[in-house]
């Protein structure tokens, strides 16, 4: 058989190209000056505190107005696709891009508020699906209240899931954040 002829499943190519195809001259900078993840989780282990190194965050976007979006999705490596539509025409009516902000899936990719900050610089916080104690925050707040945490803005979202659709209680959830997101964004 020859290669010449060899026809690979789509779902195969994505992993060949973990990177950019194209390398510009911002890509081999920030390579160049990235540090390090310094920042030490604290797990239990026997009863007893260990510190482990935090892996680099891994996030959607580019993080341009520092916005750190954190939500649960075990299905997907970020997020479902149904989800980036409506996230996508959220931030737009926000008057922002997803290159503007950083999408977490914390079921992939696990964070704590520290590893947070010294990843992404947050000015705010958007949990969809993700209680403050998950990502080691020193407070609680019902959904849909704006906290203001160590100058950052904290939103705690229910699932993306509940806004798919054009039921009157979709409608209602989205009513409720975009009321928050406007306060949020001073919109």
């Amino acid at each position: 058989m020859s290669l010449d002829k060899l026809q690979l499943p789509d779902f195969l190519i994505p992993s060949f190209f973990k990177d950019n195809l194209v390398i510009t001259r911002e890509d081999i900078t920030q390579r160049v000056t990235e540090k390090p993840a310094t920042i030490k989780q604290e797990l239990p282990v026997n009863n007893q505190t260990v510190a482990t190194p935090v892996s680099k965050i891994l996030y959607l976007g580019g993080n341009k107005k520092q916005i750190s979006i954190i939500l649960k999705d075990d299905t997907s490596v970020y997020l479902k696709d149904e989800w980036l539509q409506l996230l996508t025409s959220i931030l737009g009516a926000c008057k922002l891009t997803i290159d503007d902000v950083a999408i977490i899936n914390h079921t992939k990719t696990p964070v704590v508020y520290a590893a947070l900050v010294a990843e992404t610089t947050p000015s705010y916080i958007l949990l969809f699906d993700v209680a403050s104690n998950e990502i080691a925050l020193p407070f609680t707040v019902p959904h849909y209240q704006v906290q203001d945490f160590n100058s950052a803005k904290v939103l705690l979202c229910p699932s993306l899931s509940l806004m798919i659709g054009t039921t009157e209680a979709v409608k209602q959830e989205k009513t409720k954040l975009w009321m928050s997101l406007k306060k949020m964004f001073n919109i």
